[in-house]
């Protein structure tokens, strides 16, 4: 090339050039020619300089193909690394481009190629990375297969790792078991699939590769079982609480002074069941339980009471309206909630005012509303006192952290804490022992011990478990080759927690840190 002129604009560099050859290839068969047939102009967009976009404009010229058996009369000169057919970027510019989209998806790219002086737009970067050719897929010994949405609650598709590379070999259009076993009959070779405990993915593993061995992933098992173990902690909620927590019964004597501690507990009892959601779900219930008893069907009753037939079903099979409102009574707690025994000491200490409490506990980190104080204080003004500055009882997901967790990633206070509720309740530190032996199991990939586990499960009164080994024992190969193998599907989620595609202007999401399996906590003794 020739550089005839260069210009500084205010959008930029302009850059005027010619190509200096006098013999150019045909594009269509290859043999060279130097009769031009013509010339004109072409716009090319290049690396920006220092930030500045840079613009080629270019001399170009078509020549006439001298080889009578080519399908092409004329064809236009390309420069290597400067033009390409039909392009308006250079190749260095696309690569660019490409390079940034892949990284950094469509949004984030398009700001961050502007920074750079690469002038685009997010649709122009989606369509670069979809006009990049597939790579070849080679062959796969171990394949993992995981789910993600096209569009979230709506439409979901499956994604195919490479284990060995970690990388995305395909996209599957839907998440059924007649496509996966499509594809790996026409991709032999798999040894290995690695896969969430979803059916279709089993049975398409077992249609389409019938020899490859099924390794059910160690996070997904861990996940399910952490379900189960914090619908059982919910079973006995009611050990959770000390003598300290529970509600006196009433004086005898009417004339006796007022238990404070008992009007607070039985104060915030009937604002929970006074709750609007609270209200609802016994509403629906006794409905729920009326229709199904004059024989109505799920559906039946779904289309009567305008609710969806999973929630339903849920109010069917619970046993009574106590079972559906753990989670209300038991929801996660307020700001204002790790202050209230502050909040009772001063109280007893003589500061009343609420003002003055508020600032207090602002310095500790409060972050809670003034009018939420006001009605908690509401209370010891009608009594004129506070119960006494006792901890409260621990809720349910505490309980399921902690029980979760390895000893050494608590600290002193939920580890203390945690053995009071264990001590009160031996159905809670059998379930303890319980936990800590399938982490043990896990962590230390000893799947022969899978049948003694569960053996061990089924012998103690824990429905909610039982249902989860009953899971187990339905997918018992897979699972032992996940308790036993090293492989996991850990590769899959990550990538597939990236992929978002719901619509053009959608972008993928950054790369999530590999989730690895809990290490195993100390064995609470049976």
């Amino acid at each position: 090339m020739t550089v005839e002129k260069i210009e500084q604009t205010p959008g930029g560099v302009r850059i005027w050039a010619c190509a200096k050859a006098s013999v150019s290839a045909c594009s269509f068969c290859g043999v060279e020619s130097g009769r031009v047939h013509s010339r004109y102009g072409r716009r090319v967009a290049d690396v920006p300089v220092a930030g500045v976009p840079v613009v080629l404009w270019l001399r170009m010229r078509r020549f006439f193909c001298d080889n009578e058996t080519c399908s092409a009369r004329t064809f236009a000169e390309q420069v290597d690394g400067v033009t390409s057919a039909h392009a308006r970027r250079s190749p260095r510019l696309r690569g660019m481009l490409e390079s940034i989209s892949l990284a950094v998806a469509a949004c984030a790219g398009a700001r961050l190629a502007g920074r750079l002086g690469l002038v685009t737009g997010r649709d122009t970067l989606l369509r670069l990375v979809r006009a990049i050719p597939d790579p070849p897929i080679g062959p796969v010994t171990v394949l993992g297969v995981d789910d993600f949405a096209f569009k979230r609650r709506n439409t979901y598709g499956s994604i195919l790792l490479d284990m060995a590379t970690h990388r995305p070999i395909d996209l599957l259009a839907d998440r059924t078991a007649d496509s996966l076993a499509e594809w790996l009959r026409a991709h032999s070779g798999v040894t290995i699939v690695c896969r969430d405990r979803a059916g279709a993915y089993a049975e398409g593993a077992r249609l389409g590769a019938p020899d490859a061995r099924q390794v059910a992933d160690r996070w997904h098992l861990w996940h399910g079982l952490a379900g189960y173990v914090e619908k059982t902690i919910r079973q006995h909620r009611h050990d959770l609480r000390g003598p300290e927590h529970d509600i006196p019964e009433p004086a005898a004597d009417s004339a006796a002074s007022p238990d404070v501690e008992q009007i607070a507990i039985a104060a915030e009892v009937d604002r929970v069941e006074a709750h609007a959601v609270v209200v609802r779900i016994r509403e629906h219930f006794q409905a729920v339980q009326q229709l199904l008893a004059q024989g109505e069907s799920v559906s039946g009753t779904s289309r009567s009471l305008l609710l969806d037939r999973k929630t339903v079903r849920r109010f069917a099979r619970a046993g009574s309206v106590e079972e559906l409102l753990v989670k209300q009574r038991d929801g996660r707690p307020g700001p204002l909630e790790r202050f209230k025994p502050y909040l009772r000491e001063r109280w007893n200490q003589g500061c009343t005012t609420a003002t003055l409490l508020l600032a207090e506990i602002r310095e500790q980190g409060y972050t809670g509303s003034y009018p939420a104080l006001k009605r908690y204080l509401r209370l010891f003004r009608a009594v004129g006192a506070a119960p006494p500055a006792t901890p409260a009882a621990p809720k349910v997901r505490d309980v399921t952290r902690w029980m979760l967790h390895h000893p050494d990633d608590l600290d002193d206070r939920e580890r203390d804490r945690l053995n009071e509720v264990l001590a009160r309740s031996s159905a809670l530190a059998r379930l303890a022992y319980h936990v800590a032996s399938f982490a043990e199991m896990m962590t230390g990939l000893h799947g022969e011990r899978l049948d003694e586990w569960i053996a061990a499960v089924e012998a103690d009164d824990f429905p909610h478990l039982h249902s989860f080994t009953a899971g187990l024992a339905r997918d018992r190969a897979a699972v032992v080759n996940g308790l036993t193998m090293e492989h996991n599907s850990g590769a899959v989620e990550v990538v597939g927690n990236g992929c978002a595609v719901s619509s053009p202007a959608s972008r993928a999401a950054p790369p999530l840190p590999t989730r690895t399996a809990p290490s195993a906590p100390t064995a609470v003794p049976a």
